[in-house]
């Protein structure tokens, strides 16, 4: 739900400090977490939306890594 804390994708930052993306949101009351690079097999879970703090919000993250080159621009589809 928008508004209602992190969401899947998000970049946040915990009360520890540690950094980690959003990657699965357990009947809206649990955020599983897991570093922002490297495997999945570090993930850990929160049910205190509060200790998580958006650093970046998964579209922000995403147009940033993707870059203006590679967003298409209106009317740019093959065949027009």
């Amino acid at each position: 739900m928008p508004g209602m804390g992190p969401e899947i994708g998000d970049l946040v930052e915990d009360r520890q400090g540690r950094r980690a993306i959003v990657t699965d949101i357990k009947r809206g009351k649990t955020w599983v977490l897991r570093p922002p690079s490297g495997g999945t097999t570090a993930q850990w879970e929160t049910d205190d939306r509060g200790s998580l703090q958006v650093l970046e919000t998964r579209a922000s993250r995403l147009g940033r890594e993707r870059g203006p080159s590679e967003i298409p621009s209106r009317g740019s589809c093959r065949g027009q």
